[in-house]
């Protein structure tokens, strides 16, 4: 185990590491070894590998730390003689940071530690080594709560008690009569730095560590604690990182921008993350440290002075306050900011891709903490893609590779309405850190977002500021409003990478935990009022507002474009109503893969009509009831069938169990008795003896046309004869009749019969044929393994992937939910097999399917139409098993069309 590579060393333009290691170094530490590489400045450093967090979690922290120790203090001796200093030495100090950084970008949800090394000791040299007393103590009150916090564990008792050591300091504020941390003195510091360590020990029970070994093995080990915390477990999840990655530590040497008014600290983009605009931006604090940017506690100022005067004029703020009070780095340092403005431009150019940075500028000296490629929402993937190409830093296959399946959802969500907005009263204004509407009631905390999600409720979460600790919250929020923070604080930036609206910095608002209120201008709202924002340019309002569909871009547009040149698996749509086909048609959609008629029979009338044909007593009453339903039908197919003009619809026949359709309650069954002129009892026994023990796998399907053929008869006669009907008006009609629930050659054979005479009558009725075709769904284990016969028949397949998962594990689709969390919490299943297409089980049963049929019908058109084929991983698993097209939702179609043609160009 000791010959193992553990530890990579960076600084001074050398780097054991590079670009290309992100797996071992996680991001941070491979894209600090590359901009050495590059010739960024970037304080030394070096990183332990992720392997090593899965050492930690399978070995233990003693026997990790025993590993380690060679490697760390070799490493630490080459960053010492880099700077120039010694760790932990009382007259030439040099002080560290000790961050995380996993392969995939997990922005605030592990923990960092800033100017660790500090003792009472080192304080006082660092003091006379600056000449800046009031630096040194500041530095030392910020490690001691962060190192409290985050190894020694001092956090609030209750949710809605203030942070213990922001208490401590604002009690200290206010009895010095100043507003802001840096309006306090070395003799308040010092304070501080006492009452924090008193309030540590009876927190916690722990004493601060002096020995500044002790502390970084103590910081070095919190970090890879910090990977098994509740909110890094959540973001994994949401985000489909596996816990087996790990993550790195990276130990550097400290710079600081809390030096004085020529040092600052900031994060900035190299293109607009919320809109994608190709305009470098972000924010900025004199005399500040990395975490103020970023935890939203100073509100910060802009970077460039485009971006400034764009802030203030969202703020309301005239030209000469804004000049005098919030000037941008710019206009502040110019010789800085140009500097800044050509390493950024560098970055981007090296990595052909939107970068989000962070740097400290140290008594006029830039240096670079960190680069990665940006989280960026939706709307921005498509724009930073689609000019990336234009640009001619990257080719097409790769713009198509930059952009996420899902993250296409977000440019679908609907927008507040224009006349909706005329009437809506604005209740204050705060900066646009993600775009979007959101329209929810107010909630405070997490947890009862949580909570009220799971009731039912649409929620806005409101706070001071956010922590990685609301991302449960966060997550299931329709959208977030915070009191303070900017553009890349920590609500900003994990809103807009989870897509989310977010208004942030909104000054105006006060927020009471206590009282579960917020006081905006006069106006107090109260936990469940509802509030509205609007993500795109900061608004806020009081109430609900209507929403509307979103309108598409150009660059969406050329996206698809793009999508089509490479894409081979087309992609169709489920819908059952003219509305959704042409929604879907808009989004690019190639025909219906799924138009279930069933769903057509829920209207009054219809429905009366249904169930008089299931309550009836024989054929005759049957049929009688089925000439009521044909005119309907025929109708909904017209219009289904006009939608798709030229393109296939695949119609489904009946497929669900008779007893959904009947009335189970005694006034719909008194009504139906009256309907038919029969009695109530008569119908409560024919609703009760179509009562099923087990009904998914009862009644239904193929199985009711071949004991109710007339149900089949009526179904296909108005398919085919609407089909004539727009022929006839010159449209271009591509009928396909699918049978349900197949499981034996003989089952298809019997229906396809039936469809087949009742279309020769219908022809010969109409004196016009028309083409269509009859396939079936491969649902049930056995079509898949007997397909060779079934294609003899068949004309073609759908997998109907949802019952087909359903019936090879052996789960019910309904009753999963009693144990599917369980499940996913120990591993057993790694995702939930009705969402992502089971491809080891389900997949080898389509790709058998696929196979055994193309054997005996090589031409056999093959799809899915279950839920999976909206879904990204699923959708390039029927790329690689050779289906024709994958059928989804209106709304996922660009999703699926994306993901097709990912799968192409990955070939």
């Amino acid at each position: 185990m000791n010959n193992i590579k553990r530890v990579y060393t960076f600084g001074n333009g050398k780097a054991e590491g590079r670009a290309d290691m992100r797996n071992e170094l996680g991001g941070k530490g491979a894209n600090l070894a590359e901009m050495n590489l590059i010739g960024v400045p970037v304080p030394p450093g070096f990183t332990i590998t992720t392997d090593v967090c899965n050492e930690y979690y399978k070995i233990g922290k003693d026997q990790v730390v025993a590993l380690l120790k060679e490697d760390v203090e070799k490493s630490l001796h080459q960053t010492e003689q880099l700077m120039n200093s010694k760790f932990g030495d009382v007259a030439n100090p040099l002080l560290l940071s000790v961050r995380s950084g996993a392969r995939a970008s997990m922005p605030g949800m592990m923990d960092t530690i800033l100017n660790l090394g500090l003792n009472d000791e080192v304080v006082e040299g660092l003091s006379k080594k600056t000449g800046n007393p009031r630096f040194a103590y500041d530095a030392y009150r910020r490690f001691v709560q962060m190192y409290g916090d985050v190894v020694l564990g001092m956090h609030p008792v209750n949710k809605d008690d203030v942070d213990p050591f922001e208490a401590i300091i604002d009690d200290v504020k206010k009895t010095k009569g100043v507003q802001l941390d840096n309006e306090l003195e070395v003799d308040d510091l010092k304070e501080l730095v006492k009452r924090f360590k008193v309030a540590i020990v009876e927190q916690t029970g722990k004493e601060f560590p002096t020995d500044p070994m002790e502390q970084l093995w103590g910081a070095i080990c919190a970090v890879f604690d910090s990977w098994m915390n509740e909110r890094a477990i959540l973001y994994r999840k949401m985000e489909g990182i596996p816990a087996e990655w790990g993550t790195a530590v990276t130990v550097m040497a400290m710079v600081f921008g809390n030096m004085g008014n020529t040092s600052a600290t900031g994060v900035c983009f190299s293109r607009d993350a919320a809109t994608g605009e190709d305009l470098f931006n972000g924010e900025w604090l004199v005399n500040a440290q990395g975490e103020d940017v970023v935890a939203g506690i100073r509100t910060p100022q802009q970077i460039t002075l485009e971006g400034s005067r764009r802030w203030a004029e969202l703020q309301g703020i005239s030209e000469e306050k804004r000049k005098a009070e919030y000037p941008s780095m710019e206009e502040a340092m110019p010789e800085i900011y140009h500097q800044l403005d050509a390493i950024q431009t560098k970055l981007e150019e090296h990595y052909h891709d939107m970068q989000d940075m962070e740097f400290t500028v140290q008594e006029g000296k830039l240096w670079f903490l960190q680069t990665r490629n940006g989280k960026r929402t939706g709307a921005a993937m498509v724009k930073i893609a689609m000019d990336l190409l234009r640009q001619g830093m990257i080719d097409e296959k790769t713009a198509i590779e930059r952009c996420e399946p899902q993250k296409l959802d977000e440019l679908l969500h609907p927008v507040f309405s224009k006349e909706a907005l005329a009437k809506a009263k604005e209740l204050t204004r705060g900066l646009p850190a993600s775009p979007g509407a959101a329209c929810g009631q107010i909630v405070f905390f997490a947890d009862d977002a949580a909570k009220w999600h799971e009731d039912g409720h649409k929620v806005v979460m409101v706070r001071i500021e956010t922590s990685p600790e609301d991302l449960a919250g966060m997550a299931v929020a329709e959208g977030i409003l915070t009191a303070r923070g900017g553009m890349t604080s920590h609500a900003a930036v994990v809103a807009r990478g989870m897509g989310k609206c977010c208004v942030s910095g909104a000054g105006a608002i006060n927020v009471d935990y206590k009282a579960r209120t917020v006081e905006i201008d006069g106006v107090v709202l109260h936990e469940g009022d509802y509030i509205s924002l609007n993500g795109t340019n900061g608004r806020v309002y009081q109430g609900e507002i209507k929403t509307q569909a979103a309108e598409l871009s150009g660059d969406f547009a050329a996206l698809m474009d793009l999508c089509a040149k490479y894409t081979r698996l087309q992609v169709r749509t489920n819908a059952d109503t003219p509305h959704d086909a042409e929604v879907a048609r808009k989004f690019g959609a190639v025909g219906i893969g799924l138009c279930r008629t069933e769903h057509m029979f829920f209207d009054n009338e219809k429905i009366v009509a249904m169930r008089e044909m299931i309550l009836a007593e024989d054929v005759e009453g049957r049929k009688k009831a089925l000439a009521k339903l044909l005119p309907y039908q025929k109708e909904d197919f017209k219009g289904i069938f006009r939608a798709m003009d030229g393109y296939p619809v695949n119609v489904r026949l009946l497929d669900p169990p008779l007893h959904e359709f009947v009335p189970h309650d005694t006034k719909g069954q008194e009504e139906m008795a009256k309907a038919m002129g029969v009695t109530v009892e008569y119908i409560r026994q024919r609703v009760d003896s179509l009562c099923e023990h087990n009904p998914m796998l009862g009644h239904r399907g193929c199985r009711l046309g071949n004991t109710y053929p007339e149900i089949t008869q009526m179904q296909t006669r108005a398919i085919l004869s609407a089909a004539i009907d727009l022929k006839r008006e010159g449209l271009d009609p591509h009928p396909e009749i699918m049978v349900p629930l197949t499981g034996i050659l003989y089952e298809f054979e019997a229906q396809e019969k039936v469809i087949r005479d009742e279309a020769a009558a219908l022809f010969k009725e109409e004196g016009m044929e028309i083409p269509f075709k009859v396939g079936t769904m491969i649902e049930i284990p056995r079509a898949a393994l007997t397909a060779d016969k079934i294609a003899s028949r068949a004309e073609y397949f759908s997998f109907g992937t949802n019952d087909l998962t359903q019936m090879t594990f052996g789960y019910s689709r309904d009753d999963i939910a009693s144990f599917l969390p369980v499940y996913l919490d120990k591993k057993i299943l790694k995702v939930d097999p009705f969402q992502v297409l089971d491809k080891n089980g389900v997949g080898q049963l389509m790709e058998m399917g696929v196979d055994n049929g193309r054997m005996v019908r090589p031409d056999l058109k093959c799809g899915i139409c279950g839920e999976h084929g909206g879904e990204p991983s699923s959708v390039k698993f029927c790329h690689k098993v050779g289906l024709n097209y994958v059928s989804c939702s209106p709304f996922r179609v660009p999703i699926a069309r994306l993901a097709a043609a990912q799968a192409a160009v990955e070939e």
